[in-house]
């Protein structure tokens, strides 16, 4: 069967976080210091225990359901918790979102082969992001900054759509806009249970990208900003097609 798309994942596939989840202390500082600027004065570990029950407690629902509400949402459940009512699209929020992922980005490099493989790739393919991320505005700055953007017609981030990798709706919704057919399609992508088992079991092909450690909750972005609860690090029974241990491998492969 001839490909016509080849779909990335986005983080420790093109976008590497450095330090696991080492940044997520400063940049949940960053966000209530914008909450604190806007009046809402709450202590910073009162704030950090109630959001991460939140965030937790969302991961418990997206076990059954494979659903990503949007990084505003756990905000504002937070806020509520201490009495404060603010609608997930309050500015306020928007703002305090928007620190996080300012300082966020700041522990993220593009892969190092990303710049040389990508405009190779899309010459021949049409070329798609199916992203798990708790806040996909950021994720598109992050395309931006790296400077790789402009290879991609399709970028599907599992919050814009409230549907979360492995659920084959988000690889049938990156296929639609490429208006290709799974048999037709490669996805590659690090993480067996989210990447490869969710593409294969939407019909596509499937490249693992194996990185040293291969350990499926080791970055901040699987575990903390909304890309992996716990049911997805669980043991997989779908082998990938390829195991490359570099992206440039991958032009071999499709």
């Amino acid at each position: 069967m001839t490909i016509e798309a080849v779909l990335f994942d986005l983080f420790n596939t093109l976008i590497m976080v450095r330090g696991g989840d080492a940044f997520y202390k400063p940049a949940l500082k960053q966000l209530h210091k914008t909450l604190t600027k806007s009046n809402i004065d709450i202590p910073f570990d009162a704030f950090r225990r109630e959001y991460f029950q939140v965030r937790d407690e969302l991961y418990e629902e997206a076990e059954t359901n494979l659903e990503e509400p949007h990084f505003n949402i756990r905000i504002s459940q937070t806020l509520r918790n201490f009495n404060i009512h603010l609608p997930p699209e309050h500015p306020t929020i928007t703002k305090a979102t928007n620190t996080f992922c300012k300082e966020f980005t700041k522990h993220t490099s593009r892969d190092p082969d990303a710049k040389t493989i990508l405009p190779k790739l899309c010459k021949k393919y049409r070329l798609g992001i199916v992203s798990n991320f708790a806040i996909p505005e950021c994720a598109c700055t992050l395309l931006k900054q790296a400077r790789i953007s402009q290879y991609f017609q399709t970028v599907i981030i599992s919050a814009a759509i409230n549907k979360r990798k492995p659920s084959p709706e988000i690889f049938q919704k990156a296929l639609q806009t490429l208006n290709t057919q799974p048999s037709k399609a490669i996805f590659v992508g690090d993480t067996p249970n989210a990447d490869i088992q969710g593409a294969k079991n939407t019909g596509m092909r499937a490249v693992l990208i194996k990185r040293p450690p291969l350990l499926e909750d080791s970055t901040a972005n699987q575990s903390k900003l909304g890309t992996k609860p716990k049911n997805l690090a669980r043991p997989h029974n779908t082998p990938p097609d390829r195991t490359p241990q570099h992206t440039p491998t991958i032009l071999g492969h499709v």
